[in-house]
């Protein structure tokens, strides 16, 4: 276990956080923010143990950050206020807006549906490829972000015609506290409840979270220790315990993998990553293979080719792999939803746009086998 202790200096390039957060602010409701609760304390986190001398040990993510008082842990926001843990982006969402659920991406939950997405600042790894660093990496004192009831967001994403929430772009385990109040006033509304994470986290909080959610989307960022510890800051095994107590809880998920020229992109990787899925899983677990776009401290790197993604869905199908799709690469042929049974197509799309659903009460209208998913 490692105390952790970051400071807060602010940095110059994340100005755009703060402006980013205003108008998101403005622009989802048209009314003014609620005021925050009365007082300046965080509200106090879960799963933590007190330790002495005031110090306390996190015990949200596998991490088990031992935390001075005064300090935050890795994730930089859940801080020791005087010996209690406390969640500094509690209510303080830094992007919310509407999306396509397909931009998740779920392929199998309501196509062509729109999902309210939000996310604090925070993150409990350190992916060197992270397309939302800017978010990711930043502390709490350097943005600005009006404070906003659970209630008052889930009333903002049904008022925007939204089928569902989805707690996104950062990792939204650093903001469980508020995670689980926002999926419970959506819950109250009818909503569905989205969670897009890299899966570290430890049992316990998970088994208290996994009956408030509809849905799941983990980031599997490779089949390889040493990648997640070089690449990642962090350990393969704490995520493929998540993804085997999600898929337990039968709770829906769907996976994805982004793939890095050079770096977890091996034959040898692919097969036993797709085969762990299909076995240890299910075949009908949405596999998707993500294009890498060169971002933060690997621009140096070049985009994966197309031939790499056709090569890996290939290798995914044949280690039993049912629904397999390649992202970030529109007009390959890889977005489409196949029947299991006959191979008709019964959803297509074309990026985050649906141009067709053919379903019939779940089944495939050509041969009526069910097709595994959330589609009602």
């Amino acid at each position: 276990m490692i105390t952790h202790g970051f400071s807060r200096a602010p940095l110059s390039r994340r100005r755009f956080l703060a402006g980013c957060s205003l108008t998101l602010a403005a622009c989802a409701s048209g009314n003014a923010a609620p005021a925050p609760p009365a007082g300046d304390r965080a509200p106090e986190a879960r799963f933590y143990d007190r330790l002495k001398n005031g110090t306390v040990r996190c015990r949200l993510c596998p991490r088990d950050c031992i935390i001075p008082p005064g300090r935050a842990g890795f994730c930089r926001v859940r801080e020791n206020q005087n010996g209690t843990l406390r969640s500094r982006v509690y209510g303080r969402p830094v992007v919310r807006h509407a999306d396509p659920v397909e931009k998740k991406p779920f392929f199998h939950v309501w196509p062509g549906t729109q999902t309210f997405s939000l996310a604090t600042v925070g993150c409990n790894m350190a992916c060197a490829f992270c397309q939302n660093y800017d978010i990711a990496t930043a502390t709490p004192d350097e943005i600005h972000a009006p404070f906003l009831p659970p209630a008052t967001l889930a009333s903002q994403a049904r008022a925007a015609g939204c089928r569902s929430i989805a707690f996104t772009y950062s990792e939204p385990i650093v903001f469980y506290e508020y995670m689980a109040d926002c999926a419970r006033a959506a819950r109250d509304l009818g909503l569905g409840r989205l969670m897009i994470s890299n899966g570290f986290i430890q049992a316990e909080p998970l088994r208290d979270l996994l009956p408030l959610l509809t849905a799941v989307k983990i980031d599997l960022k490779s089949f390889e220790e040493e990648f997640y510890r070089r690449v990642c800051n962090g350990r393969l095994q704490p995520v493929l315990d998540t993804l085997t107590r999600i898929r337990d809880a039968g709770v829906w998920l769907e996976v994805v993998t982004l793939l890095i020229p050079g770096l977890n992109d091996s034959t040898e990787t692919l097969k036993r990553l797709a085969g762990w899925l299909a076995g240890r899983l299910s075949p009908d677990v949405p596999f998707h293979l993500s294009r890498f776009h060169p971002a933060y401290k690997m621009r140096h790197l070049p985009p994966t080719p197309y031939a790499s993604l056709l090569r890996a869905r290939e290798l995914a199908r044949q280690e039993g792999c049912r629904f397999v799709y390649l992202g970030n690469a529109p007009g390959l042929g890889g977005e489409a939803t196949l029947c299991p049974g006959c191979g008709a197509p019964v959803v297509t799309r074309h990026g985050y746009r649906v141009d067709a659903i053919r379903l019939q009460n779940g089944a495939c209208p050509e041969c009526g086998k069910p097709v595994p998913g959330l589609w009602r």
